[in-house]
């Protein structure tokens, strides 16, 4: 099955993983929150499927744009 990238929107840290590798997501889930600018910004799952790593970790800085976890598509 294919993979694909779920990537910061914003920069900033992220503040809080809320899933765990191998778990099950659906479209609009938060995979994670990055704080930014004390605002608190989720990472949304686009598509459904599995969390297969996470590229980062609690407390860590990302960029706009930066891959912050690899998921496996439910479907195709």
């Amino acid at each position: 099955m294919a993979t694909y990238e779920a990537r910061s929107e914003v920069t900033g840290s992220v503040w809080k993983i809320t899933t765990e590798v191998g778990q099950q997501v659906g479209p609009g889930d938060t995979l994670m929150i990055i704080e930014s600018m004390k605002m608190e910004i989720p990472v949304v799952v686009e598509d459904g499927g599995t969390v297969l790593e996470f590229r980062v970790a609690e407390g860590v800085a990302v960029a706009e744009g930066e891959v912050v976890a690899v998921l496996q598509a439910t479907k195709g």
